[in-house]
């Protein structure tokens, strides 16, 4: 009983006597010899795998500078460099925001046990902003998948009074801290008090946004949506059941925690003002497309669930 041999696709071509062309193949067991003709067809369909697959290791057919992609280019154009979705800026994004976690926390913890200085406060909020940017883009691109892109960071998102707002609170808290280091900016000695209500708010703040827009998923958008689609859904339960609008609870409350713990005085009045204004004028525009989405069911739904925002019912 002869074995049946494997077949080789670096097998010599030979000529056979049936049907044209086909493959010798011989193989050696206890002495005897197995031939097989194997049709021309299939050998050629073989080589030009083998040929195709050895190419593939050289440049990969989805790459920009690859022979007879052109229908790839179409399909990921998205992904390229300097793109809505370009893969290269989102990893550069995140490789910066791990940086500034990382040192703000060990600046933080460094400052706090090694020396008396209240500058601390400085690289707590890189690393409050670092994370807050990070988590964006993240619950994004885990909850809401096809949404997710670079602008997905919020890093420029209202540009430039964001960054004049956070570069001012840094200056306030790196004068106020270098020069009047015991200043007495909290009434009847509640400095310490607020300053830890102030991180409690902080995480808060974060935790509730994140939640928020993990429990909405689909229905989640940076962007207030004038058209319903398909995904689009009213999310009244879990966190929801409690903050009309959480994501917009999460961010004024961690934009003030992040102040009062840095003991930014002028920075916590602006920032109040500003962030009030925005997110109550926000909310009465977002709201009215909403109705138009939902009807009577938002409406009651207004109706038994606050914002927890202060003077935004």
């Amino acid at each position: 009983m002869s074995e049946t041999p494997s077949s080789s696709s670096s097998a010599p071509l030979a000529t056979g006597r049936s049907d044209g062309p086909s493959v010798h193949h011989r193989q050696h067991s206890r002495g005897q010899t197995t031939h097989i003709n194997i049709p021309a067809a299939t050998a050629t369909a073989t080589a030009t795998a083998t040929h195709l697959s050895e190419a593939d290791l050289s440049l990969p057919t989805d790459s920009p500078t690859s022979a007879n992609s052109d229908l790839n280019l179409v399909n990921d154009r998205d992904y390229f460099p300097y793109q809505p979705k370009s893969l290269a800026g989102i990893a550069t994004r995140s490789f910066c925001l791990g940086i500034a976690v990382t040192i703000g926390v060990g600046a933080t913890v460094a400052t706090l046990f090694y020396t008396s200085s209240s500058l601390w406060r400085l690289p707590f909020f890189l690393a409050a902003l670092a994370t807050f940017h990070f988590l964006e883009f993240w619950t994004t691109a885990a909850y809401n998948t096809r949404a997710a892109d670079v602008k997905s960071f919020l890093l420029t998102a209202n540009w430039p009074g964001y960054a004049i707002a956070h570069g001012f609170a840094t200056l306030e808290c790196l004068l106020t801290n270098a020069f009047w280091p015991n200043r007495a900016w909290a009434p009847f000695g509640s400095g310490t008090l607020l300053c830890l209500l102030g991180l409690a708010l902080t995480v808060i703040g974060q935790v509730v946004r994140s939640v928020a827009m993990v429990q909405a998923g689909p229905s989640f958008n940076h962007l207030v949506q004038r058209q319903r689609s398909s995904a689009h859904v009213l999310v009244t339960s879990g966190i929801y059941g409690r903050f009309r609008h959480p994501s917009y609870f999460g961010f004024f409350w961690w934009a003030l925690g992040t102040q009062m713990a840095m003991g930014n005085v002028v920075s916590f009045v602006a920032y109040a003002a500003v962030l009030w204004k925005f997110f109550s004028s926000r909310i009465k525009h977002e709201e009215e497309f909403l109705v138009k989405f939902f009807g009577q069911e938002y409406v009651d739904y207004r109706r038994r669930v606050g914002t927890k925002i202060p003077f935004v019912p």
